[in-house]
């Protein structure tokens, strides 16, 4: 893989709702395939790539994006990395170790409800299909 290059910042997109200081750690169901425990916790030096994730999180929270820290060692996604795109162009990170929430970001596009509906779509084929781990 690829040595990481970005410095940040980093942002990550939930539906929960979060204060500065709290951390977010891998452990949990996938918000794409509930079946699937992450092993790891996933960012993105991309706001608005967070945003999407937040969109399409499962609950039904208000789509939060979140500026994040992380306390440790992490590494390109090799989900979108190189398998689906060469180098990283999603900037697409992810780690063992938890991230730090150090702010709330407001300014992110959101999503028309067509491109939701047609984002959604594209996710259940890709579970049906067992092609999900691309934004895992």
């Amino acid at each position: 893989m690829d040595e990481v290059l970005d410095e940040g910042p980093f942002f990550h997109g939930t539906k929960a709702d979060l204060r500065i200081g709290d951390h977010l750690t891998a452990g949990f169901a996938s918000n794409y395939r509930p079946e699937i425990v992450m092993n790891h916790i996933y960012f993105t030096a991309l706001r608005d790539g967070a945003g999407l994730a937040a969109e399409l999180a499962a609950g039904d929270g208000e789509p939060r994006v979140y500026a994040v820290e992380p306390t440790g060692e992490f590494e390109n996604d090799p989900n979108v990395t190189d398998k689906k795109f060469p180098g990283n162009p999603t900037r697409s990170y992810r780690s063992t170790e938890p991230l730090r929430i150090v702010g709330e970001v407001a300014d992110w596009t959101r999503q028309t409800p067509e491109a939701l509906r047609m984002w959604r779509e594209r996710l259940a084929a890709m579970v049906t299909e067992g092609r999900a781990e691309i934004i895992n």
